[in-house]
């Protein structure tokens, strides 16, 4: 089997954490939607959206429980009910704002199964187009997106308050 080396992920894993060994996800719910300078997009009682900081395509979204935990079984039914309306908003916003093909949803438990982040759990939900996987990821070590993440974060708070 061949294999495919990607040394940008612990780059990329390393940046992410937080210095003080705190989380950055319970950091980050504090952000206010309206702060520009933020990538929080919307604001729930029991999770907020927030644009991926490293995307793997523009509009990367990704829904987290305010309640920090790593463990999906310990999610309260109150919350399930939310992160699921929230990824339906999400689907919605970015339809309105990207116009994609399709969607790729879901969430990386543990380390293991690709998270970055596997001490708090979080749901992304990838917008996708045709074509939009080429040789640019694979050999340039390049992922293009194509929109500046709080151009794109303006747009979609735009249109979360739309459909809200």
């Amino acid at each position: 089997m061949d294999k495919l080396w990607s040394p940008w992920r612990s780059q990329y894993i390393e940046s992410i954490k937080v210095k003080d060994g705190g989380c950055i996800f319970c950091e980050l719910s504090n952000d206010l939607v309206e702060n520009y300078e933020s990538l929080v997009v919307d604001k729930g009682t029991y999770t907020f959206t927030v644009l991926n900081l490293f995307p793997y395509n523009n509009g990367h979204l990704m829904v987290i429980p305010y309640r920090h935990t790593s463990e999906l079984e310990s999610l309260t039914p109150a919350e399930n009910l939310e992160i699921m309306e929230k990824l339906q908003l999400a689907m919605k916003a970015l339809k309105m704002v990207l116009n994609p093909e399709g969607f790729n949803i879901g969430a990386n438990l543990g380390r293991v199964s690709g998270a970055g982040i596997d001490e708090h759990v979080h749901f992304h939900i990838v917008p996708r187009w045709n074509g939009d996987t080429n040789f640019m990821p694979v050999l340039g070590e390049v992922k293009v997106i194509s929109q500046d993440l709080l151009t794109t974060k303006k747009k979609l708070v735009e249109a979360y308050r739309s459909l809200i």
